[in-house]
Order: C-alpha cells, then sequence, then structure tokens
C-alpha cells in the first residue's frame, strides 16, 4: 500500500526526524511579519489616502518620530490637524488631510547631511527650489531643511514631502 504525501518530512521521513522547519532551512507560511519602518508605513498610507481622495486617515502603529514628522507637515500647511488616540497599546493617529500631498516618503538609510549637502539633496528629493521639504533629525530637534539652513546645522535625513 503505497500512500501519497508532501513535504520535506515526508519526502525524507526516513532521514530526518520531525524537526522545526526553521532548522531545516525553509520557511512555514505560519511566520509573522515584521515591520520595519513605522514611519515609512505611515507616510506611504498617508499618500495612498491622498491619491485616492480621502478627507482622513487612520495612522497605527503611532510613534514620536511619526507625530514630530507630522507636526513639521502641519506647520507648513500640508496636512490639517490631527489627533492621537491612545489605545493603551501602540496607539493610533487620525490625521485630517486637504490634499496638498502629492507624495511623502523615507530616505533610509539616514545618512549624515551636512549643512553643504542640503542643496544637493533638495534638488534630488524634491521637484522644485519652490515647494516641498527634506525632513531632518538634527540635535536641535527634528526640522526641515530649510529651518536646518537657517540654524547652521546639519543631520539625518528622515525623509521628504511635496
Amino acid at each position: 500500500v503505497s500512500t501519497q504525501s508532501t513535504g520535506i518530512n515526508a519526502e525524507y521521513g526516513a532521514f530526518l526526524p520531525n524537526l522545526p522547519s526553521f532548522l531545516l532551512g525553509f520557511s512555514s507560511n505560519k511566520e509573522a511579519m515584521v515591520r520595519v519602518s513605522v514611519l515609512n508605513d505611515c507616510l506611504k498610507t498617508i499618500t495612498n489616502a491622498e491619491r485616492k481622495g480621502k478627507r482622513q486617515v487612520l495612522i497605527r502603529p503611532s510613534s514620536k518620530v511619526i507625530v514630530k514628522f507630522l507636526r513639521v507637515m502641519q506647520r507648513h500647511g500640508y496636512i490639517g490637524e490631527f489627533e492621537i488616540v491612545d489605545d493603551h497599546r501602540s496607539g493610533k493617529i487620525v490625521v485630517e488631510l486637504i490634499g496638498r500631498i502629492n507624495k511623502a516618503g523615507v530616505i533610509s538609510p539616514r545618512f549624515d547631511l551636512q549643512l553643504g549637502d542640503i542643496e544637493t539633496w533638495s534638488a534630488n528629493l524634491l521637484p522644485s527650489r519652490q515647494f516641498g521639504f527634506i525632513v531632518l533629525t538634527t540635535s536641535y530637534g527634528i526640522m526641515d531643511h530649510e529651518e536646518a539652513k537657517k540654524k547652521n546645522t546639519g543631520g539625518k535625513i528622515l525623509g521628504y514631502f511635496y
């Protein structure tokens, strides 16, 4: 009597004990996905909601970096008010959209940005000198590239929006 079964343990059952799949070098589909960049997920969600014409978007999970990035966007009039919802977990943010964002993205890895390199990066990332902002994290906090020029400081590049 021959029974047909698939899988590595069935094929090599006589040679291999019943080992977990991670020890055998192949993955099972029961593994959980890992969030690499929470800020990237946030900005992609905002951009997609803007493209669909939504008026509000729910962002989760929340983080301090996301809140400060959103404050920079709000200061320049790209988004409306946003509300932080504490759900005793990782938090959520509800953002009012105005319809002004064309694209927002994260630069990964967070490259060092000296004061003299800001013009080069803004020319590469932004569509025009008239609008759009690069967001930096500096020793003075998270700010856009124009404010960093005024404070005469560089930092690490977080992302951009226009």
